[in-house]
């Protein structure tokens, strides 16, 4: 028997309070939680790597500037890439809402446009390569979108396609309509009689944060655990990332907005991945010939500098 997904987006309600003549109930979603993990994730990890000097010349200080930079182009470019690569019909009618973020709308490879983006910047004005940049990054980045993942799947998005299997699970917003609006009691009963099994689809979003969270966070922090080539981390992340996206696209329904793009099978989603591995396939390739940064443990503050030459 499928599995019945009826979580509350909501994670925490307050009270309702008068506000300019409204009422205004403040909420935090399920979904804004996932996104601080993240952030306090990349921010705990990268503090570890920081100590024990895997960024030369950075100090905590300045790895608070990247993460602060990163938050930026995870939000933006997030956002920009849901509504250029997914919706940018709408976009052209109605220029505006690119900026109504509460309609929500969060694009993966938008948010990477953006972090690169950013971390260019940061590198640029510390005079440090871009990929030794991303190199220290790419390790900090799975956990995050494994929380994203189970961020979705919370909120009952970005399901998969019909399926049979015992994990298989009906989302509300994948029902009809005159099923979606019963109350939870309701949609209980015809679970349990059986009369919702025909809807049940590919918990895909749990795919994907297996695979993107917990898998890439492992061969990443495992594989970055010693110094390696310049490229050879953020190739090996890129590489990783459009894999699985690409083969977990198979199993993912596909935006109905959108659909299919060629093949009766390629979405956008793989559209998108495809340049990642070849990317990634490029950086491997080239980190064979790369420097490889050394970590050098950033100096305590107060302490007095290593001796020079005598």
């Amino acid at each position: 028997m499928s599995i019945l997904h009826l979580i509350d987006p909501v994670a925490i309600q307050a009270p309702a309070f008068p506000l300019f003549g409204r009422s205004f109930a403040p909420a935090v979603h399920w979904y804004g939680l996932m996104y601080a993990l993240a952030f306090l994730g990349a921010w705990l990890l990268g503090r570890a790597r920081i100590r024990a000097g895997r960024l030369p010349g950075v100090d905590e200080a300045g790895f608070g500037d990247l993460m602060f930079y990163g938050m930026l182009g995870v939000v933006l470019g997030g956002r920009m890439g849901s509504v250029l690569f997914y919706s940018f019909g709408d976009f052209l009618d109605d220029p505006t809402m690119l900026f109504r973020i509460w309609e929500g709308g969060m694009s993966f490879h938008g948010g990477l446009l953006g972090v690169l983006l950013a971390s260019w910047l940061w590198s640029r004005a510390r005079g440090l390569h871009f990929f030794d940049t991303m190199d220290f990054v790419a390790p900090l980045v799975p956990l995050g979108l494994g929380f994203g993942r189970i961020g979705n799947w919370i909120g009952g998005e970005l399901w998969g396609k019909p399926s049979d299997l015992p994990w298989a699970t009906v989302f509300r917003g994948a029902l009809p309509q005159d099923l979606a609006f019963l109350d939870d009691a309701a949609l209980r009963a015809l679970h349990q009689a059986g009369q919702l099994e025909q809807y049940a689809r590919h918990p895909s979003q749990l795919y994907q944060a297996f695979l993107e969270g917990v898998v890439m966070f492992a061969v990443l922090w495992w594989f970055s655990s010693r110094p390696r080539p310049r490229y050879a981390v953020s190739g090996l992340f890129a590489l990783l990332y459009g894999a699985f996206r690409f083969l977990v696209e198979f199993v993912r329904e596909p935006d109905a907005h959108i659909g299919y793009l060629a093949f009766g099978w390629l979405t956008m989603g793989q559209v998108l991945s495809t340049p990642l591995i070849l990317f990634g396939l490029y950086w491997l390739w080239r980190s064979r010939r790369a420097p490889t940064l050394q970590p050098v443990p950033p100096r305590a503050a107060g302490s007095p500098p290593p001796p020079g030459p005598l």
